[in-house]
Protein backbone atom coordinates (compact mmCIF):
# COMPACT_ATOMS: atom_id res chain seq x y z
CA UNK A 1 0.00 0.00 0.00
CA UNK A 2 1.08 3.48 -0.33
CA UNK A 3 0.11 5.27 3.03
CA UNK A 4 1.26 8.53 4.13
CA UNK A 5 1.57 9.13 7.83
CA UNK A 6 1.60 12.67 9.35
CA UNK A 7 3.08 13.18 12.55
CA UNK A 8 6.24 11.69 13.08
CA UNK A 9 6.63 11.99 16.71
CA UNK A 10 7.62 9.14 18.97
CA UNK A 11 4.28 6.80 18.40
CA UNK A 12 4.18 8.71 15.05
CA UNK A 13 7.97 7.39 13.98
CA UNK A 14 7.67 4.49 15.38
CA UNK A 15 4.13 3.48 13.18
CA UNK A 16 5.48 4.11 10.45
CA UNK A 17 8.95 2.35 10.75
CA UNK A 18 6.56 -0.42 11.30
CA UNK A 19 4.80 0.20 7.90
CA UNK A 20 7.97 0.77 6.17
CA UNK A 21 9.30 -2.86 7.80
CA UNK A 22 5.90 -4.11 6.46
CA UNK A 23 6.93 -3.55 2.99
CA UNK A 24 4.51 -0.35 2.39
CA UNK A 25 5.57 2.89 0.83
CA UNK A 26 5.38 5.52 3.97
CA UNK A 27 5.10 9.11 2.79
CA UNK A 28 5.86 11.39 5.78
CA UNK A 29 5.32 14.63 7.26
CA UNK A 30 5.97 16.74 10.54
CA UNK A 31 6.64 20.00 11.40
CA UNK A 32 9.79 18.86 12.43
CA UNK A 33 12.01 18.28 9.57
CA UNK A 34 14.91 16.63 11.09
CA UNK A 35 11.79 13.67 11.65
CA UNK A 36 10.94 13.18 8.12
CA UNK A 37 14.76 13.52 7.02
CA UNK A 38 15.12 10.38 9.57
CA UNK A 39 12.63 8.50 8.13
CA UNK A 40 13.52 8.91 4.29
CA UNK A 41 17.26 7.94 5.48
CA UNK A 42 15.33 4.45 6.21
CA UNK A 43 13.25 4.23 3.15
CA UNK A 44 10.26 6.09 3.35
CA UNK A 45 9.52 7.88 0.35
CA UNK A 46 10.82 11.39 -0.64
CA UNK A 47 7.43 12.57 -2.03
CA UNK A 48 5.43 14.35 0.85
CA UNK A 49 1.81 12.99 1.48
CA UNK A 50 0.17 16.28 0.05
CA UNK A 51 2.14 15.46 -2.83
CA UNK A 52 1.33 11.77 -3.71
CA UNK A 53 -2.39 12.45 -1.57
CA UNK A 54 -4.24 11.20 -5.14
CA UNK A 55 -2.13 7.80 -5.10
CA UNK A 56 -2.46 7.01 -1.84
CA UNK A 57 -4.18 3.98 -0.26
CA UNK A 58 -3.79 5.22 3.39
CA UNK A 59 -3.38 8.40 5.48
CA UNK A 60 -2.70 7.86 9.21
CA UNK A 61 -3.13 10.82 11.39
CA UNK A 62 -1.09 10.72 15.22
CA UNK A 63 -0.73 13.82 15.57
CA UNK A 64 -1.33 16.10 19.29
CA UNK A 65 -4.98 17.31 18.95
CA UNK A 66 -8.48 17.14 17.25
CA UNK A 67 -7.20 21.10 16.47
CA UNK A 68 -4.11 19.70 14.72
CA UNK A 69 -6.27 16.58 13.16
CA UNK A 70 -8.39 18.88 11.71
CA UNK A 71 -5.80 21.10 10.44
CA UNK A 72 -4.13 18.10 8.58
CA UNK A 73 -7.35 17.03 6.98
CA UNK A 74 -9.42 19.91 6.47
CA UNK A 75 -7.67 23.44 6.81
CA UNK A 76 -6.08 25.41 3.63
CA UNK A 77 -3.93 22.46 2.99
CA UNK A 78 -5.72 19.39 4.40
CA UNK A 79 -6.03 16.22 2.61
CA UNK A 80 -9.29 15.35 2.68
CA UNK A 81 -9.88 17.68 -0.15
CA UNK A 82 -7.03 15.39 -2.08
CA UNK A 83 -7.38 11.80 -1.52
CA UNK A 84 -9.00 9.61 -3.91
CA UNK A 85 -12.26 8.21 -3.05
CA UNK A 86 -12.18 4.37 -1.64
CA UNK A 87 -8.78 5.40 0.60
CA UNK A 88 -9.43 5.15 4.07
CA UNK A 89 -8.35 7.93 6.77
CA UNK A 90 -7.25 6.11 9.92
CA UNK A 91 -7.43 8.50 13.21
CA UNK A 92 -4.97 7.49 15.93
CA UNK A 93 -5.03 11.07 17.83
CA UNK A 94 -6.82 10.97 21.40
CA UNK A 95 -9.96 12.76 20.66
CA UNK A 96 -13.71 13.45 22.01
CA UNK A 97 -15.94 11.04 20.37
CA UNK A 98 -18.05 13.55 18.95
CA UNK A 99 -15.28 14.93 17.23
CA UNK A 100 -14.25 11.18 15.67
CA UNK A 101 -18.24 10.82 14.66
CA UNK A 102 -18.08 14.88 13.09
CA UNK A 103 -14.52 13.73 11.22
CA UNK A 104 -16.45 10.64 10.26
CA UNK A 105 -19.17 11.85 8.61
CA UNK A 106 -17.59 14.64 6.47
CA UNK A 107 -14.92 12.02 5.27
CA UNK A 108 -17.66 10.08 3.97
CA UNK A 109 -18.96 12.82 1.83
CA UNK A 110 -16.02 12.54 -0.04
CA UNK A 111 -16.23 8.79 -0.61
CA UNK A 112 -13.34 7.73 1.61
CA UNK A 113 -13.40 5.64 4.45
CA UNK A 114 -12.76 6.67 7.82
CA UNK A 115 -11.25 4.17 11.36
CA UNK A 116 -11.51 6.16 14.40
CA UNK A 117 -8.68 4.21 16.00
CA UNK A 118 -6.54 5.80 18.63
CA UNK A 119 -3.63 3.88 19.93
CA UNK A 120 -2.06 2.44 22.97
CA UNK A 121 1.65 0.63 24.12
CA UNK A 122 4.00 3.62 23.65
CA UNK A 123 6.53 4.57 21.58
CA UNK A 124 8.78 1.10 22.39
CA UNK A 125 5.33 -0.98 20.77
CA UNK A 126 4.94 1.67 18.29
CA UNK A 127 8.44 1.08 16.94
CA UNK A 128 8.04 -2.53 17.20
CA UNK A 129 4.40 -2.85 15.11
CA UNK A 130 2.85 -3.83 19.02
CA UNK A 131 0.27 -1.23 19.36
CA UNK A 132 -3.03 -2.00 20.67
CA UNK A 133 -5.53 -0.12 18.67
CA UNK A 134 -8.94 0.70 19.82
CA UNK A 135 -10.88 1.06 16.20
CA UNK A 136 -14.92 1.60 15.23
CA UNK A 137 -15.91 2.24 11.84
CA UNK A 138 -17.67 0.59 9.41
CA UNK A 139 -16.79 -2.64 8.23
CA UNK A 140 -15.31 -1.62 4.69
CA UNK A 141 -13.24 0.99 5.83
CA UNK A 142 -11.88 -2.05 7.93
CA UNK A 143 -10.84 -4.31 5.13
CA UNK A 144 -9.37 -0.84 3.45
CA UNK A 145 -7.13 -0.41 6.39
CA UNK A 146 -6.74 -3.54 7.26
CA UNK A 147 -2.98 -4.45 5.93
CA UNK A 148 -1.67 -1.33 7.51
CA UNK A 149 -3.35 -2.29 10.75
CA UNK A 150 -1.64 -5.61 10.69
CA UNK A 151 2.06 -3.62 10.43
CA UNK A 152 1.23 -1.33 13.44
CA UNK A 153 -0.98 -3.59 15.75
CA UNK A 154 -0.04 -6.55 17.83
CA UNK A 155 -4.27 -6.31 18.38
CA UNK A 156 -6.87 -4.48 17.08
CA UNK A 157 -10.29 -4.21 19.03
CA UNK A 158 -12.96 -3.58 16.22
CA UNK A 159 -15.63 -1.58 18.75
CA UNK A 160 -18.08 -1.20 16.51
CA UNK A 161 -19.13 0.06 13.13
CA UNK A 162 -19.61 3.66 13.40
CA UNK A 163 -17.22 6.13 14.70
CA UNK A 164 -17.36 6.96 18.10
CA UNK A 165 -16.94 4.03 19.90
CA UNK A 166 -12.86 3.84 19.66
CA UNK A 167 -12.30 7.29 21.10
CA UNK A 168 -14.72 6.51 23.82
CA UNK A 169 -12.93 3.67 25.17
CA UNK A 170 -9.40 5.18 24.31
CA UNK A 171 -11.10 7.88 26.84
CA UNK A 172 -11.34 5.09 29.65
CA UNK A 173 -8.28 3.74 29.06
CA UNK A 174 -6.12 7.12 29.45
CA UNK A 175 -8.54 8.27 32.46
CA UNK A 176 -6.80 5.22 34.09
CA UNK A 177 -3.30 5.43 32.95
CA UNK A 178 -3.60 9.03 33.85
CA UNK A 179 -4.38 8.06 37.24
CA UNK A 180 -2.29 5.45 37.75
CA UNK A 181 0.76 7.74 36.97
CA UNK A 182 0.06 9.75 39.49
CA UNK A 183 -0.74 7.23 41.74
CA UNK A 184 2.48 5.37 41.25
CA UNK A 185 4.06 9.03 42.10
CA UNK A 186 2.55 9.70 44.62
CA UNK A 187 3.39 6.30 46.41
CA UNK A 188 6.72 6.47 45.38
CA UNK A 189 7.50 9.62 47.24
CA UNK A 190 4.99 8.85 49.94
CA UNK A 191 7.75 5.92 50.71
CA UNK A 192 10.43 8.39 51.10
CA UNK A 193 9.10 10.19 53.92
CA UNK A 194 8.72 6.94 55.43
CA UNK A 195 12.63 5.88 54.87
CA UNK A 196 11.98 3.97 51.78
CA UNK A 197 14.24 4.42 49.17
CA UNK A 198 12.87 4.94 45.36
CA UNK A 199 15.19 1.40 44.18
CA UNK A 200 13.57 -0.44 47.39
CA UNK A 201 9.61 0.73 46.35
CA UNK A 202 11.04 -0.72 42.71
CA UNK A 203 12.04 -3.74 43.80
CA UNK A 204 9.30 -4.28 45.74
CA UNK A 205 5.81 -2.97 44.33
CA UNK A 206 6.14 -4.32 41.36
CA UNK A 207 5.73 -7.92 43.22
CA UNK A 208 2.95 -7.16 45.02
CA UNK A 209 -0.31 -6.40 44.61
CA UNK A 210 -0.34 -2.71 44.71
CA UNK A 211 1.50 -2.57 41.00
CA UNK A 212 0.18 -1.64 37.68
CA UNK A 213 1.90 -1.28 34.18
CA UNK A 214 2.15 2.37 34.59
CA UNK A 215 4.09 2.11 37.93
CA UNK A 216 6.42 -0.97 36.76
CA UNK A 217 6.86 1.26 33.26
CA UNK A 218 7.46 4.90 34.93
CA UNK A 219 9.28 4.34 38.33
CA UNK A 220 12.28 3.52 36.68
CA UNK A 221 12.08 7.13 35.10
CA UNK A 222 11.98 8.40 38.89
CA UNK A 223 14.64 5.92 40.63
CA UNK A 224 17.34 6.92 36.94
CA UNK A 225 16.23 10.78 37.44
CA UNK A 226 16.02 9.99 33.42
CA UNK A 227 13.14 12.16 32.35
CA UNK A 228 13.88 12.03 29.00
CA UNK A 229 10.31 12.23 27.41
CA UNK A 230 9.07 8.97 25.97
CA UNK A 231 5.45 10.24 27.22
CA UNK A 232 5.23 13.96 27.91
CA UNK A 233 3.49 15.89 30.89
CA UNK A 234 1.63 17.88 28.24
CA UNK A 235 -0.13 15.07 27.34
CA UNK A 236 -1.99 15.01 30.21
CA UNK A 237 -3.77 18.09 31.01
CA UNK A 238 -5.26 17.73 26.82
CA UNK A 239 -5.92 13.98 27.35
CA UNK A 240 -7.68 13.89 31.02
CA UNK A 241 -9.58 17.41 30.06
CA UNK A 242 -11.17 15.44 26.82
CA UNK A 243 -11.89 12.54 29.56
CA UNK A 244 -13.60 14.96 32.08
CA UNK A 245 -15.31 16.95 29.34
CA UNK A 246 -16.78 14.06 27.64
CA UNK A 247 -17.93 12.86 31.75
CA UNK A 248 -19.35 16.72 32.05
CA UNK A 249 -21.58 15.62 29.08
CA UNK A 250 -22.74 12.54 30.30
CA UNK A 251 -23.43 13.79 33.73
CA UNK A 252 -20.89 12.00 34.97
CA UNK A 253 -18.66 13.29 38.22
CA UNK A 254 -14.98 11.94 37.92
CA UNK A 255 -13.29 13.20 40.92
CA UNK A 256 -10.05 11.71 41.38
CA UNK A 257 -9.00 12.39 37.67
CA UNK A 258 -10.27 15.81 38.39
CA UNK A 259 -7.47 15.46 40.87
CA UNK A 260 -5.04 13.87 38.93
CA UNK A 261 -5.48 16.32 36.40
CA UNK A 262 -4.79 19.29 39.35
CA UNK A 263 -1.43 17.40 39.73
CA UNK A 264 -0.21 17.68 35.60
CA UNK A 265 -1.36 21.30 35.44
CA UNK A 266 0.72 22.04 38.76
CA UNK A 267 3.53 19.76 36.66
CA UNK A 268 3.35 21.80 33.61
CA UNK A 269 3.26 24.97 35.38
CA UNK A 270 6.57 24.32 37.00
CA UNK A 271 8.10 24.49 33.56
CA UNK A 272 8.05 20.45 33.24
CA UNK A 273 5.84 20.15 30.27
CA UNK A 274 8.16 18.75 28.31
CA UNK A 275 9.35 16.23 30.30
CA UNK A 276 8.31 12.55 31.07
CA UNK A 277 5.61 12.04 32.65
CA UNK A 278 7.11 10.52 35.34
CA UNK A 279 8.31 13.70 36.50
CA UNK A 280 4.63 14.52 38.32
CA UNK A 281 6.74 12.59 40.79
CA UNK A 282 8.94 16.37 41.22
CA UNK A 283 5.05 17.98 42.00
CA UNK A 284 4.82 15.55 45.19
CA UNK A 285 8.35 15.87 46.06
CA UNK A 286 8.45 19.82 46.30
CA UNK A 287 5.15 19.68 48.12
CA UNK A 288 7.23 18.03 50.78
CA UNK A 289 10.75 19.08 50.39
CA UNK A 290 11.94 15.64 49.31
CA UNK A 291 14.85 15.22 46.88
CA UNK A 292 14.49 12.64 44.29
CA UNK A 293 17.46 10.66 42.39
CA UNK A 294 20.11 12.91 41.07
CA UNK A 295 17.42 15.98 41.62
CA UNK A 296 18.64 18.85 43.74
CA UNK A 297 16.76 19.77 46.69
CA UNK A 298 14.57 22.56 46.80
CA UNK A 299 15.82 26.05 47.68
CA UNK A 300 13.19 25.63 50.59
CA UNK A 301 12.94 22.69 51.74
CA UNK A 302 14.16 21.15 54.98
CA UNK A 303 17.67 19.86 54.50
CA UNK A 304 17.26 17.24 57.23
CA UNK A 305 14.04 15.55 55.26
CA UNK A 306 13.68 12.65 53.50
CA UNK A 307 15.56 9.96 51.81
CA UNK A 308 19.19 9.95 51.00
CA UNK A 309 21.04 8.34 48.41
Amino acid sequence: MKIGVVGLGSMGFGIATSLLRSGHDVYGADVNAEAVERLRAMGGSKVDPKSAAAELNALVVVVLNSDQTEEVLFGDRGLVSELAPGAVVIMCVTVAPDYARSVAYRCATRGLHFLDAPISGGSVKAANGRLSIMASGAPQAFAAARPALDAMAEKVFELGDSAGAGSAMKAVNQMLAGIHIAAMAEAITFGITQGISPETFLEVIPVCAGTSWMLENRAPHVVEGDYTPRSAIDIWPKDLGIVLDVARKSKFAAPITAAVLQQFIAAAGMGLGREDDAAVAKVYARTAGLKLPRQEMPETADRETGWRP
